[in-house]
């Protein structure tokens, strides 16, 4: 897989977030922050050493390898996200300072989440596009749209992926790439809708704790 770094930078990110939730978020025993971020990263490893990835490869379930990588930090984020819920409506505990941090650290890990995912799945995978680039896609970039503004030989990497991912969950809406299949639209549609519950339901609410 080339290029590997960037997708490991953001995966350690989203480790170290959930690694840093609030007490208040980390559902069941104390042991739970661990063991996630440990199977998280074990998951990550067993992707990007080269020994392990290229069995992955050989195997042909690198692909499903990365796919319950994502689920994992996915679910998590979820978790967390509903049991936040759970305590807003149910206990009101949680200090207004604390919900901010669990705000933001739970929106930068759904941007994280979903990037991953549109990396993966698009036309089937990294490794697929790279093979058949002329494939159907999932998502329409502007350089694959307008190709007088593409630079020669131009794909998309990570990057591309996480600024789509950015971007829907900030304006909740595709800004310049178009979802062009149903799991597309699906999975934004998914994505805009964790965000706009993180940013305006949580975020709200702990403006109004502060004041």
């Amino acid at each position: 897989m080339r290029a590997r770094w960037p997708i490991v930078a953001a995966v350690a990110v989203a480790i170290a977030l959930y690694v840093w939730l609030p007490d208040e978020l980390v559902v069941g025993p104390p042991i739970v922050r661990y063991v996630v971020p440990a199977l998280e990263l074990l998951f990550l490893l067993t992707l990007t050493l080269h020994g392990p990835h290229r069995r992955l490869v050989e195997a042909g379930i690198r692909r499903e390898t990365s796919m319950a990588l994502i689920a994992l930090v996915s679910l998590g984020n979820a978790l967390a996200l509903a049991f936040l819920l759970h305590q807003l409506l149910y206990s009101g505990g949680v200090q207004g300072r604390t919900l901010l941090y669990a705000a933001f650290d739970l929106w930068v890990t759904n941007v994280i989440a979903f990037a991953l995912w549109f990396w993966e799945l698009d036309g089937g995978g990294p490794e697929a596009r790279a093979t058949s680039p002329e494939a159907p896609r999932d998502f329409a970039f502007v350089q694959m749209t307008d190709p007088e503004v593409a630079a020669e030989g131009w794909e998309p990497r990570f990057a591309d992926y996480l600024y789509l991912a950015f971007t829907n969950a900030s304006a909740f809406s595709p800004t310049d790439t178009m979802p062009l299949t149903r799991r597309a639209k699906m999975l934004m549609l998914l994505q805009s809708a964790v965000s706009i519950v993180t940013l305006l339901l949580v975020a709200a609410r702990a403006v109004n704790i502060l004041r």
